[in-house]
């Protein structure tokens, strides 16, 4: 039995540009470009309308970038893994993407092959990250890495989890029914044990760790305000 044409939608503000993408795409029998958008709230709509496996996306379009996208997108809970395909490669865009919710992230050099695969991987449910990203992420990790760590409780890490997808203290309060003075004091000890003094810094070295993963910093569904 044939495995099922992965649905795509494209999105991004120059037409030669998305064409070229487009092409590369559909190098591959198995996934169908459904629609195509030239600016961020006609890929919102069309993800909407057409609930495709996977939405891949540029960084910076008009009316809505491909952030405010994704993060829509998870609010409202549609059924559509999200890909930044960009020409942008610093590393607080790569992290922006993946606290809102990106399941993968490519640079604009990416051949049909490699695109393709990310496709596949965040169809399934994993993350796809560009191997320059990889490797750059890494090495920002190692840097971070402590000689030694006090290893963190699990309340701690589930503090870290929410921390990293970008929720405030309240937020995380409300998430795991507890005050925020309660979700501060956590940081405080999260802090202290990592030797660091920021939330993305303390995400980075769990990350490095191994105590949390990539998915577990991607910005999920909450009701919480």
């Amino acid at each position: 039995m044939s495995e099922a044409i992965i649905r795509v939608i494209l999105a991004d503000d120059h037409p030669a540009v998305r064409a070229g993408i487009r092409q590369f795409i559909e190098r591959d029998p198995g996934i169908e470009v459904l629609a195509e958008a030239d600016d961020g709230a006609e890929a919102l709509m069309l993800v909407r309308q057409h609930r495709p496996d996977v939405a891949v996306l540029d960084l910076q379009m008009p009316r809505l970038s491909g952030l405010e996208v994704i993060a829509q997108i998870r609010q409202e809970a549609l059924p559509t893994a999200c890909i930044i395909l960009t020409a942008y490669d610093d590393d607080p865009y790569v992290f922006a993407a993946l606290r809102a919710g990106a399941k993968g992230y490519l640079l604009k050099t990416a051949g049909p092959q490699e695109l393709a695969q990310a496709i596949r991987m965040v169809q399934r449910g994993h993350s796809a990250l560009d191997p320059e990203m990889t490797a750059r992420i890494m090495d920002r990790l190692s840097a971070l890495a402590p000689a030694q760590s006090e290893r963190l409780s699990e309340r701690e890490l589930d503090v870290l989890r929410l921390a990293g997808r970008g929720l405030t203290n309240r937020a995380i309060g409300h998430e795991l029914s507890i005050s925020d003075r309660t979700v501060h004091s956590h940081l405080v000890n999260i802090f202290n044990k990592l030797g660091v003094n920021t939330r993305t810094e303390a995400v980075l070295k769990a990350l490095r760790m191994g105590w949390i993963s990539l998915d577990d910093t991607a910005l999920a569904p909450s009701n919480a305000r």
